[in-house]
């Protein structure tokens, strides 16, 4: 899979996120303070990776900042992304089923890097609900999404 991956900061637990995504057999793609001479601001960098998702160029991202707030929000602004904050693997779980999340983000202050493996292990694991009102949820959310962009 392919995966953006974005920090406005270089931590160690952002270093471990692209380790661990890598080492799942991932090709991944970086942004801002991940990649040297990128402008490392997160409303810039989570917006690139989340951009990636929206155009095809990525799968799937994960946009990280201090508290991860900034970063889902920067990257919810992107038509077509559907980013969710993840402090915890049932949290992750839950985006992925429920809402067909496709960009992660986290915070960098609260993630550990076990927490990390065990956000990841169940974002990945997650699929979509086939269940009729969950599907109706995310039609109404992708309606909205094409309702603000005139599409």
């Amino acid at each position: 899979m392919r995966i953006s991956v974005s920090s406005d900061m270089d931590e160690p637990v952002a270093r471990a996120l692209l380790a661990e995504l890598r080492e799942r057999g991932h090709e991944v793609r970086a942004h801002g303070a991940l990649s040297p001479g990128d402008d490392p601001r997160w409303a810039v960098c989570s917006e690139a990776a989340a951009r990636e998702v929206a155009d095809g160029i990525a799968d799937q991202a994960v946009v990280c900042c201090w508290t991860g707030t900034g970063a889902s929000i920067a990257a919810n602004k992107v038509p077509g992304v559907r980013a969710a904050l993840c402090a915890d693997a049932y949290t992750a779980d839950g985006a992925r089923r429920w809402n067909d999340a496709n960009v992660l983000a986290l915070s960098l202050r609260l993630t550990s890097v076990p927490l990390l493996v065990e956000i990841l292990d169940a974002w990945f694991a997650g699929r979509p609900s086939e269940d009729a009102e969950d599907r109706s949820n995310m039609e109404r959310t992708a309606r909205l999404d094409r309702a603000r962009t005139g599409s």
